[in-house]
């Protein structure tokens, strides 16, 4: 058995890739460490359990041998998270298909680029943005006329019970999140989309498929790449910050209505990391949501990465 001889500029490329590579991977591994450094006094003083399952969030200079029940709790503020993120993900699938497909199939060829660079440039634009838009327009928006009708005619059913008092919600960050991430999402489908072998598309046409059917059994042979989308807009939702902070409402509160205001761990972070030094224990309490929210995106992540790499044509 013979063996291709390596060119001694071939190790040179091979080896000067290690060192980018270790460092990424450094990086990473850096950024769990200080999470969790930060984060085990918190554990030592309330318990892990109580850290992110108790409903309480009660900020005190008193030292902790005078605590009689846990301080901080981030369980409202995970449950917002996973709700807010929730709504943005079940918003923006279906026109996130719809665009990748209205793109691919109907749009025609000279235009297709031009509608891709304006998705792009959609995800490119600063996300502060979108919190301006939600806080200014969105909100009052949805206020008057879903949030307000919504709960005069179906008050009873618990997401619509609470009375909208301001634009700033659970719903609204949501839907603001929803349009955010549909061009991260478009992106996954659109390219699994147009993998798809030719040979297969024109099988289909060759069976007498109406076009409804012949998109149905394109978009059968991506759900891997769908499902990856969902997931990978998962994490891209929950790991938002500034425009989430200008229009979830910022009230620490565990609610099952999508009008009330709450909070997210990357706002209550965001909202409470300049009063750190005043209150004890409160800086090692937000290192525990970032430890938590850092774990959440790298599973969700990578669960999107393999299903993609699932694809096989």
């Amino acid at each position: 058995m013979s063996y291709a001889r390596v060119s001694s500029h071939d190790k040179i490329v091979f080896y000067s890739l290690v060192p980018p590579t270790l460092f990424v991977v450094l990086i990473l591994m850096t950024l769990f460490l200080t999470q969790l450094y930060h984060s085990i006094p918190i554990f030592d003083v309330q318990g892990l359990l109580n850290t992110y399952t108790v409903n309480r969030w009660y900020p005190t200079q008193s030292p902790p041998e005078l605590w009689k029940e846990p301080h901080y709790g981030l369980l409202p503020t995970i449950w917002g998270t996973i709700y807010v993120s929730g709504i943005a993900v079940l918003l923006a699938l279906p026109l996130s298909i719809s665009l990748a497909v209205f793109i691919e199939e109907l749009l025609p060829r000279r235009f297709r680029g031009y509608m891709s660079s304006l998705v792009d440039l959609m995800a490119g634009t600063p996300t502060i943005l979108f919190g301006l838009w939600g806080l200014s327009f969105l909100g009052p928006l949805l206020k008057e006329f879903f949030m307000e009708p919504a709960h005069e005619g179906l008050g009873f059913l618990p997401i619509f019970s609470c009375t909208p008092l301001s634009g700033t919600s659970i719903l609204t960050a949501g839907v603001m999140l929803a349009v955010m991430i549909i061009p991260f999402m478009v992106a996954v489908i659109q390219e699994s989309y147009k993998a798809i072998p030719v040979t297969y598309k024109e099988a289909a046409w060759s069976l007498g498929l109406t076009r409804f059917e012949y998109v149905r059994l394109n978009l059968s042979m991506i759900v891997p790449a769908i499902v990856s989308a969902v997931l990978l807009g998962l994490g891209r939702a929950s790991s938002e910050t500034a425009a989430v902070a200008l229009v979830v409402g910022n009230i620490y509160a565990l609610s099952f209505c999508m009008f009330s205001p709450t909070h997210t761990l990357t706002s209550i972070i965001a909202a409470n990391f300049g009063e750190v030094e005043m209150y004890p224990y409160m800086r090692n309490a937000l290192f525990a949501g970032g430890l938590f929210l850092l774990t959440f995106g790298m599973i969700i992540n990578a669960m999107g990465i393999v299903l993609l790499r699932r694809i096989r044509f």
